[in-house]
């Protein structure tokens, strides 16, 4: 298998979105390793501190091609990777190997008509929040002794579609901004494939999220990870599915936190029918007792999303994904 380094650079990432004509960045076979860096904060920049700008960033946020500026999300994304042979019907594990910041410095921004309380925040805000790398911390407010644990994550790992411009905003069966907390180092990310080559783009990178996500962006950061891509055409899903070291996780993702609950229980029942051999109604009932379904974010819209987290622990045999 083959080791690549991935830069973030004008040629190699994109923004605001998600498109089966966009010029990989790069092309590998499957199982490859990937050094990947991702960049945060194109649209605040010009108001970010020293410390969260480096030369290539600001190269990138003054120079990215036009062809590079896919739709109106706000995320900078790097990609596609494209691997070969991989068609549409086929899986696309990610393994996520290491995630570390890589700047010492974040953001958190309220947008106006945005998040769970639009109505009572309506003024749009911006702070950069320091990153303390040596204790793997943040504090906030600064000086208040309130000390958040860093666990980075990349809130977009997806896949493209048919669709010539799709935004990053909402996540779907695609993948795209999951925005999942739990996604974090040595966890698998099972993607479907829609495309040649699948077309995979990563960043979003969060040091600390709540579940909910609830003012709009967690605490938005710079971040580098270590990922192999993997070809599964041994496996069908028509939605992501995950796994960490503790749990196999299901998505569902919709308009409403209703509707995604219930997609994302579908796909629970589902999943414990083909990989644990159990009858629907007992999927159903074992859904009740032991998986622990949970709000994923509630701000990506149109998108909401809510995830089932299905403990390893419960069985006597491993599940092979």
């Amino acid at each position: 298998m083959t080791h690549h380094i991935l830069k973030a650079t004008k040629e190699n990432v994109h923004l605001g979105g998600f498109s089966h004509l966009l010029e990989p960045a790069l092309t590998i076979d499957s199982g490859d390793t990937i050094d990947v860096e991702t960049y945060t904060g194109y649209y605040v920049y010009d108001k970010a501190p020293p410390e969260f700008l480096t030369p290539e960033f600001v190269d990138i946020c003054q120079n990215l091609p036009p062809e590079r500026k896919i739709a109106a999300g706000p995320h900078l994304l790097t990609g596609p990777i494209y691997v070969k042979d991989a068609e549409p019907g086929d899986v696309l594990e990610v393994i996520l190997e290491a995630i570390a910041p890589s700047l010492p410095v974040g953001f958190n921004a309220i947008r106006t008509g945005w998040g769970a309380l639009p109505q009572q925040f309506p003024q749009p805000a911006l702070r950069f929040v320091r990153l303390d790398l040596v204790h793997n911390i943040a504090e906030f407010p600064p000086d208040s002794g309130i000390k958040i644990p860093l666990k980075p994550f990349f809130g977009i790992l997806g896949v493209a579609t048919p669709e010539t411009a799709r935004t990053s905003i909402p996540p779907g069966c695609y993948g795209g901004n999951i925005d999942n907390r739990e996604l974090q180092t040595g966890s698998r990310v099972f993607l479907p494939i829609f495309v040649s080559g699948g077309l995979f783009s990563i960043g979003d990178g969060h040091s600390a999220q709540g579940d909910g996500e609830v003012n709009v962006t967690a605490i938005e950061t710079s971040m580098n990870g270590r990922i192999i891509l993997k070809l599964r055409k041994d496996l069908q899903l028509s939605t992501p599915v995950a796994e960490t070291s503790t749990d196999i996780i299901t998505m569902g993702f919709a308009q409403t936190l209703d509707a995604a609950l219930e997609m994302a229980v579908k796909n629970m029942i589902d999943f414990l029918e083909r990989f644990v051999n159990l009858s629907a109604e007992d999927a159903y009932v074992l859904c009740s007792l032991a998986v622990n379904f949970r709000i994923t974010q509630v701000v990506n819209s149109p998108q909401k999303g809510v995830h089932g987290m299905l403990p390893k622990s419960i069985f006597s045999h491993k599940i092979n994904l």
